[in-house]
C-alpha cells in the first residue's frame, strides 16, 4: 500500500471518468470496489474515497465527451506543459483551465492519437491511496506506434523507455522512486507502452482483492467482462466495462 500526499511533476497522479448518469457510475464502482464518494462539487463531480483517502474522480460529461477514463500527469505548470507538449506535436483538446480549488488542467492529444491530462495541483496533489486493492495502481498507453509515441513523451514529461517483453516497454522516469519495494519493477516505473493494433488510448488498471470475483461481480452491477480473468504477470487480470462502456483493467493485488 502507498499513502501519498506528494507528486513530482512528471509523475501520473490522478486519474477520472466522466460519464452522463454520474449516479449510475457511483452505484457499479461503489458494488464493485466499494469506494464512497464526496461530493458534488462544480459540475456534479464527487471525488471517490477509499478509508477517508482521495482515489478517482467521478463526473458528469459535457456533452460529445465520450466516457473513458484518463490519467492526469503533474506538472509545475500547465501553460508550460501545453506549450512543450505543443511543440512536441501535440493537439491541445483542452484547457488550460481552471478546475478550482482543486487545480489547473488541460487535455492533449499525442501524435500518435493517444489522449492524456495534465495537472497543475493546488488543493488537490492526487491520489492519496494507490497500490491497494480497489485502488488505482497503474496507466497503460496503448498505441499503433509506440516509436512515435515514446519520443513525445520523453520531451513533455522527461520519460525513458525501457523494454521489458516483446511490444510492451516500461515508461520510467529517472530519479523518482515510487510503488513498493517488494513490487517486480523497477520503482521509476510510471507508466506502461504497449503495441496495438487499435486506436490509440491510455487504460488505467486497479488492483483488487480477487480479479474472478471483480469479474463475475460486474455484470450484476450492469458492466461487462471485456476479457474473461487470465494468467499474467505479475498477477491474475481480466479486462472490464462499466454501465457506459468505459474499459478499464483488473489485477488482484499482490500478498502483502
Amino acid at each position: 500500500m502507498s499513502e501519498r500526499d506528494n507528486y513530482p511533476p512528471g509523475v501520473p497522479c490522478w486519474i477520472d471518468i466522466l460519464v452522463e448518469d454520474v449516479e449510475r457510475a457511483l452505484r457499479f464502482y461503489d458494488g464493485l470496489l466499494g469506494w464512497k464518494f464526496d461530493g458534488p462539487g462544480p459540475g456534479e463531480y464527487y471525488v471517490s474515497q477509499l478509508n477517508g483517502r482521495d482515489v478517482a474522480g467521478v463526473g458528469k460529461a459535457p456533452p460529445g465527451v465520450p466516457p473513458v477514463w484518463n490519467t492526469y500527469v503533474s506538472v509545475g505548470s500547465a501553460e508550460a506543459a501545453v506549450h512543450v507538449a505543443g511543440r512536441a506535436g501535440a493537439r491541445v483538446i483542452a484547457g488550460p483551465l481552471d478546475a478550482l480549488p482543486a487545480g489547473r488542467l488541460a487535455v492533449l492529444e499525442d501524435p500518435a492519437g493517444g489522449v492524456i491530462g495534465v495537472w497543475e495541483p493546488v488543493e488537490r496533489r492526487g491520489c492519496q491511496l494507490v497500490n491497494q486493492a480497489s485502488a488505482y495502481a497503474m496507466s497503460v498507453l496503448h498505441t499503433p506506434e509506440p516509436d512515435a509515441a515514446a519520443p513525445f513523451y520523453r520531451d513533455v514529461f522527461g520519460w525513458d523507455t525501457d523494454e521489458f517483453a516483446p511490444g510492451v516497454s516500461l515508461f520510467r522516469l529517472p530519479g523518482y522512486v515510487g510503488g513498493e519495494p517488494q513490487q517486480p519493477v523497477p520503482r521509476d516505473v510510471i507508466a506502461v507502452l504497449a503495441k496495438d493494433d487499435g486506436p490509440a488510448r491510455w487504460s488505467v488498471d486497479f488492483w483488487v482483492t480477487d480479479a474472478d470475483a471483480a469479474a463475475a461481480r460486474a455484470p450484476e452491477l450492469g458492466g461487462s467482462v471485456v476479457v474473461e480473468p487470465f494468467d499474467s504477470i505479475p498477477a491474475r487480470q481480466a479486462v472490464l466495462a462499466d454501465p457506459f462502456g468505459a474499459v478499464f483493467s483488473i489485477t488482484t493485488a499482490p500478498s502483502e
